[in-house]
């Protein structure tokens, strides 16, 4: 046994056993960069043992003897991989990225060895086979089909030369979406905006200044202020400075990333995981890798995606150039001669918010303080599903800053630990994000409770200004803490089923659904007050907000919707050869119809989401899940924000379920019909004529 063999000092590796801390959290006091590389290399020999020991069992196969098996291995490597990759990308750092280098080709050859072993695909497969005699219940059934299916996914079926063949496809795959990742990190940290000359920050907030401050200390003898590629930093920028010649080295530095010519340029990366995306499609028996990606999800094909795509895309297109008319005239009443750019749209689309709605930005902001938005966003969960969220004080963080939350239920029970890690760091990858540390599941009668996280970059607090946030976010804050519901309130006995370990395209449903809630009144009423007097936010101020409800919703679709038709793209290529990026990109976007002033929101060069974070042909996921979280919101809408029946039902059919049935079956117990793509095109005011 793996545990008799280990050395004292292995044994003080804290990943090398359960962990003892209260709630079973990660030991973070404890853990030490050392123990990484020790700890992936115990759990894989660890779940190598388990897994030989399933293969050697001579008695036939049984869903027990070896879908739970399977489901309940590799635990030590599976508490290593949740801290492992989150650190990688809340607190980056050249020893974490070269650990990263060192065991990705360890876990891909370790996760190959898995799915391309014929022995262990045989056991599932006989017991796939005989699936309707087993008397299994449908969660069992569910499971049993998922892990063929991933089997099937991952090569299982091929023959010995294949086999081979995709290994080395997906060790190239693991390498490259590495690389081109670490490249966005070192590209979007090595820009600096430098300013020196007070008159270079006309129009900029107070809070914004400070921050430009704070950021020159830290980067020392820089400048007096400095301005960097972090959206909390860009945006505002972009939004409120009067020199319009440092908006724009501003924005086409945040556009180019990764494209310069330089050590960090992912053109060729791109190129490179694409043909070899292409190559282990093809392997599989698809012509393109979105052919086989999205043969499991929900979409099912690149039809049924670019169908969605346009059916948003011409509505959206229409009121984005409606929008560019207002900017451009708003530009000539400012006596200004120049055509509207790119880096002009957040500027001049403020000026308007201001004539139109009498909505500023930084009207707002003083009551959307970091803590009273936590508050409320926790009351909303509390009357929603009658969750009980209380911050505690002892328990392991793995950065100052890092808080924790005990979440409990309407019975006082334990539903898990929620860790917050909002605060704005220069070694965090860009972006917000949910994880886990500790999936939910159900082992020898015991429901393991999940431990997950929430990730973003907030703004500092500065002397006697916290941390103020804009709307967007806000919604980011909501958004987040939707995925972490998700997570947290899974009540499935399988590990591989649990939580947010859904198909894709229905991951973002909860997250969006959340969004909602942000700005209705009954909720900002319990959360928006003046940090300096205190008041709650006043109605003619919630008005406001609601009547630029559609505002620049042109734009945002846009933007979004042709993202998701370039990864579209890249993953219906059967050939990269002669390819360049750049004219790649622009036609498409000519081909489109996409207008000179607005960019997508990923270009090629920095597309994380698909050329290093999973999202590869899924961008299309967030409008395809903003569908149903839209006609799910109707409900409440008609029902009431707040209504028990209607939030028990969906935490009963959509957030406890995890995977663990037909999630659009799911879907239609809960609303009663199909999603249909109306309620979203009127949220946003983009209806169909």
């Amino acid at each position: 046994m793996l545990r008799q063999e280990l050395s004292s000092t292995e044994k003080e590796n804290p990943f090398l056993s359960n962990y003892t801390t209260p709630y079973s959290v990660p030991p973070f006091d404890k853990i030490a960069t050392s123990d990484y590389i020790p700890a992936f290399e115990a759990g894989i020999k660890e779940q190598e043992e388990e897994l030989n020991r399933i293969i050697a069992n001579r008695d036939n196969p049984t869903f027990e003897n070896t879908i739970e098996a399977l489901e309940y291995s590799g635990k030590t490597l599976e508490r290593v991989n949740s801290v492992f990759f989150n650190m990688l990308e809340a607190k980056h750092n050249e020893t974490l990225q070269q650990i990263a280098e060192t065991i990705t080709p360890k876990l891909t050859e370790h996760s190959n060895n898995i799915f391309l072993n014929a022995a262990l695909f045989e056991r599932i497969n006989d017991l796939y086979r005989r699936k309707e005699s087993m008397n299994l219940n449908d969660e069992q059934k569910k499971v049993l089909e998922e892990n063929y299916n991933h089997f099937i996914y991952h090569g299982a079926a091929l023959n010995d030369k294949q086999k081979k063949r995709l290994r080395e496809i997906d060790q190239n795959i693991a390498i490259l979406e590495l690389q081109f990742s670490n490249n966005v990190l070192q590209e979007t940290n090595s820009y600096k905006l430098i300013i020196d000359n007070e008159d270079d920050l006309d129009g900029l907030p107070a809070q914004i200044i400070a921050g430009a401050a704070e950021q020159a200390k830290s980067d020392q003898k820089l400048g007096k202020w400095v301005f960097t590629l972090q959206k909390t930093s860009l945006i505002p920028f972009l939004t409120y400075s009067n020199k319009r010649e440092l908006r724009k080295k501003l924005y086409l530095a945040y556009t180019t990333r990764c494209h310069n010519g330089n050590d960090f340029d992912n053109r060729k990366i791109v190129i490179e995981i694409i043909k070899n995306r292409i190559e282990q499609a093809q392997l599989m028996g698809y012509q393109t890798s979105a052919e086989y990606i999205l043969h499991d999800k929900m979409a099912k094909n690149p039809s049924n995606v670019e169908t969605l795509l346009w059916q948003l895309w011409v509505p959206a297109l229409k009121q984005a150039k409606k929008e560019v008319e207002e900017l451009q005239k708003q530009i000539h009443e400012s006596n200004e001669k120049f055509k509207l750019a790119p880096w002009d749209w957040w500027y001049y689309a403020e000026k308007v918010r201001k004539a139109k709605y009498d909505l500023n930005e930084n009207d707002v902001k003083p009551y959307f303080e970091l803590r009273n938005v936590l508050r409320g966003m926790f009351e909303v969960a509390h009357r929603l599903f009658g969750l009980t969220i209380e911050k505690i004080d002892d328990l392991p963080v793995y950065e100052k800053g890092v808080e924790t939350y005990k979440v409990s239920d309407e019975n006082g029970e334990l539903i898990g630990i929620f860790y917050a890690d909002y605060q704005q760091r220069e070694n965090k990858t860009v972006g917000a994000w949910m994880d886990n540390f500790c999936h939910q599941y159900i082992e020898n009668g015991k429901n393991i409770r999940p431990v997950v996280v929430n990730v973003a970059s907030f703004p500092k607090s500065y002397e006697n200004i916290p941390s103020l946030l804009t709307m967007d976010e806000v919604s980011t804050l909501f958004h987040e803490f939707g995925h972490a519901l998700h997570g947290l309130l899974s009540q499935v006995t399988y590990p591989s089923i649990s939580g947010t370990n859904v198909p894709r395209d229905f991951v973002e449903f909860p997250s969006q659904f959340m969004e909602n809630y942000a700005f209705h009144k009954e909720v900002l009423k319990l959360y928006a007050f003046h940090y300096e007097t205190c008041e709650v936010i006043p109605d003619e101020l919630i008005e406001k907000i609601h009547q630029a409800t559609y505002f620049n919703q042109g734009f945002e679709m846009t933007e979004l919707l042709a993202a998701a038709f370039l990864d579209l793209k890249w993953h219906s290529l059967t050939s990269v050869d002669g390819l360049d990026v750049d004219q790649f990109e622009q036609k498409l976007m000519d081909e489109i119809g996409l207008i000179s002033e607005i960019y997508p929101r990923y270009r090629s060069t920095y597309f994380k989401h698909i050329f290093s974070d999973n999202y590869e042909s899924g961008y299309y996921s967030y409008p395809w899940a903003s569908v149903i979280e839209k006609d799910a919101f109707e409900l409440f809408k008609q029902k009431g924000i707040f209504d028990k029946t209607t939030a028990n039902s969906l935490k009963r059919e959509i957030l406890e379920r995890g995977n663990s049935v037909d999630l659009m079956k799911s879907y239609v117990h809960f609303r009663g019909h199909n999603p249909n793509v109306e309620a979203l095109l009127t949220s946003r005011g983009l209806k169909i004529e």
